[in-house]
C-alpha cells in the first residue's frame, strides 16, 4: 500500500523546488527590479486570499491586532513547515524572528536573490496588515533582512498614538535587537486540529499555492509568452534535479517504465488526485488517467493554461531523469482530467 504521508512530503518537496527555481530563474534572467515588483504582487495577492480568512482558524480573533499579527506569521508559517518566533514587548508591540534555513531561500538558493525580494514581500504582506485590519495605526518595522547578512528576516508590529500615511506602514530600524526567546510564550495551532497528515498536506499547499499565485502574478510583471518560456524551463530543471530526491522519499525504483509511471502516479496521489493505470501498455509506452488536478483546481480557463503549460515540465524533466532513455506525453481531456503517457526512447 503507498504511504499517503510520504506522497504529500515528495509532491511538497517538488514544488518548494519548483518555486526556489523560479526566483532564480527571474533573478538571473530578468533582473531585481522586476524580482521586487512580483513578490510585491505575488505577497499582495497572498495576503488578500488568505490573511482575514486564516484569523479564526487559528484562534487569534480575541488578540491585540500587533500580538495577533506576529502570532499569525509564527502560525501559518510554523504550519507551512517555516520556523518562525514570536515575542512580545506589549499589546502594541510584538515581534516575528524567522529562523534559518530560510523557506523561500532554502540552501544555497539565498546566495542568488536580491534584496528586493524582501522589500516586496515587506511592501505586499506585511504594510498591509493594517489595513486589512482596518487600524489605521498599525504598521511593520524591519531591523533585520536575510540578504543583507544580517541575523535573519526580523522586525515588529506596532500600533502607534496617530494614523499612518502609506509611506509609514513600512520602515526599517537597523541595529534594533529582539527581545530574549521565550519557549513558553511561543503560540501554538488550536489542539486536535492539526495532525502529522494535515501537517504534511499544508506544508505542500503551502507550496502549490507560490506556484499558482506566483505564475499568475508574473505573468502581470513580464507577461504571458515569457512567464511560460522561463517557468517551463525552470519546471524541467527541477524534474531533472529533484527526480532522485523524490523517488528516494515515495521509496520510487529508477527502472523501466512502468517504474516511471508508478512513480508519476504516486506524485499526482500526494497532491490528493486520482491516478489510474489505463489498459494496453507494453514494454515500449504506458498510459495512465489522472482526475482532479489540484494544481489548477478553481482557476480561471486562462490561468489554467498558463499554470499547467509550465507544470507539466516538472514531471517531463523527471521522466527525463530516468536511467532508461523515456519521454512523457500529456493530454488533456477536458478540465478534470489529464492523460499521462510514458514512452520508451531506445
Amino acid at each position: 500500500m503507498a504511504d499517503t504521508i510520504k506522497q504529500i512530503k515528495a509532491q511538497a518537496e517538488m514544488h518548494h523546488a519548483f518555486f526556489l527555481g523560479l526566483q532564480l530563474m527571474i533573478s538571473t534572467r530578468k533582473g531585481p527590479e522586476v524580482m521586487e515588483e512580483w513578490m510585491f504582487r505575488l505577497f499582495r495577492r497572498q495576503h488578500l486570499d488568505k490573511f482575514l480568512s486564516s484569523f479564526s482558524k487559528l484562534g487569534l480573533q480575541n488578540e491585540p491586532d500587533a500580538v495577533a499579527c506576529a502570532k499569525y506569521h509564527v502560525l501559518s508559517n510554523s504550519i507551512g513547515g517555516v520556523p518562525v518566533e514570536f515575542m512580545a514587548e506589549s499589546d502594541k508591540k510584538a515581534w516575528v524572528r524567522f529562523r534559518y534555513p530560510r523557506w523561500m531561500y532554502h540552501g544555497a538558493t539565498i546566495c542568488g536573490i536580491p534584496v528586493g525580494v524582501s522589500r516586496g514581500f515587506l511592501r505586499g504582506w506585511y504594510a498591509h496588515n493594517g489595513v486589512s485590519l482596518k487600524n489605521p495605526r498599525l504598521g511593520y518595522v524591519c531591523v533585520s533582512e536575510d540578504m543583507t547578512g544580517e541575523f535573519g528576516f526580523c522586525g515588529y508590529f506596532k500600533e502607534y498614538d496617530h494614523d499612518l500615511n502609506d509611506d509609514e506602514r513600512l520602515q526599517f530600524a537597523k541595529g534594533e535587537l529582539p527581545p530574549a526567546f521565550n519557549a513558553e510564550d511561543q503560540p501554538v495551532p488550536p489542539p486536535g486540529e492539526w495532525n502529522p497528515e494535515r501537517l504534511e498536506k499544508a506544508n505542500r499547499n503551502y507550496a502549490m499555492e507560490y506556484i499558482r499565485n506566483g505564475l499568475i502574478e508574473l505573468s502581470g510583471v513580464i507577461g504571458k509568452d515569457e512567464t511560460a518560456e522561463l517557468a517551463s524551463l525552470a519546471a524541467r530543471l527541477i524534474g531533472l534535479q529533484y527526480y532522485t530526491q523524490t523517488a528516494e522519499t515515495l521509496g520510487a525504483k529508477d527502472g523501466d517504465i512502468n517504474d516511471a509511471i508508478n512513480y508519476l502516479m504516486e506524485m499526482m496521489q500526494g497532491m490528493g488526485d486520482g491516478a489510474m493505470l489505463l489498459p494496453g501498455g507494453n514494454d515500449q509506452q504506458v498510459s495512465f488517467e489522472h482526475t482532479g488536478l489540484r494544481i489548477v483546481r478553481g482557476m480561471s480557463h486562462e490561468a489554467r493554461r498558463l499554470v499547467l503549460d509550465s507544470w507539466k515540465e516538472l514531471w517531463l524533466g523527471a521522466v527525463r531523469s530516468h536511467q532508461q532513455m523515456m519521454t512523457l506525453d500529456m493530454q488533456q481531456i477536458n478540465e478534470e482530467k489529464i492523460v499521462w503517457t510514458v514512452k520508451r526512447l531506445n
